[in-house]
């Protein structure tokens, strides 16, 4: 298996909750308020207000999963084939549409920005996490022998070493 599939399958249920459950309901959530904000054009109220906090709760969140793994996990991976690399490499990328958004919210980016170009810039970050976050799921998915990872090998790509199963 990949190791975004490991990542998740290891310490039950803490990993899957640490590094799959709120990152994804909170997008979830996320999503839902952005309807709402976007449909109606909101610049205020309750809706707005929550779509604001969860954007800011999840980037900061997931700068933290993003700064956690980079420095603790991704170093001592042995990488299992491209189908790994893509997974890996997709999930951790969807810390810059995430704190993006975190920053937009907060007013550290785009203070020169009209409601609705920050509106838009909003949804687009948005989505480009959802794109990545998929990528990572499909690719995590894998077995990373399709995409030509050879269990039996003991040199990997990057010249870490595999650790067979």
């Amino acid at each position: 298996m990949t190791h975004y599939m490991e990542l998740l399958a290891v310490n039950q249920p803490w990993n899957l909750i640490i590094y799959m459950v709120i990152p994804v309901a909170l997008a979830e959530a996320l999503v839902a308020t952005e309807f709402f904000v976007v449909f109606n054009r909101l610049q205020a109220g309750a809706m707005r207000a929550w779509n604001k906090w969860i954007g800011i709760v999840l980037g900061i969140y997931f700068l933290g999963v993003f700064l956690q793994l980079s420095f603790t996990v991704v170093p001592s991976l042995a990488w299992r084939g491209t189908a790994d690399m893509i997974a890996v490499g997709a999930y951790l990328s969807g810390v810059i549409p995430l704190f993006s958004i975190a920053l937009l919210e907060l007013g550290v980016i785009g203070g020169g920005k009209t409601h609705e170009e920050k509106m838009k810039l909003h949804f687009i970050l948005l989505t480009v996490f959802l794109v990545v976050a998929h990528v990572a799921m499909v690719f995590g998915m894998i077995d990373p022998a399709i995409m030509g990872w050879n269990p039996g090998a003991m040199h990997m790509p990057g010249g870490h070493m595999s650790h067979p199963q």
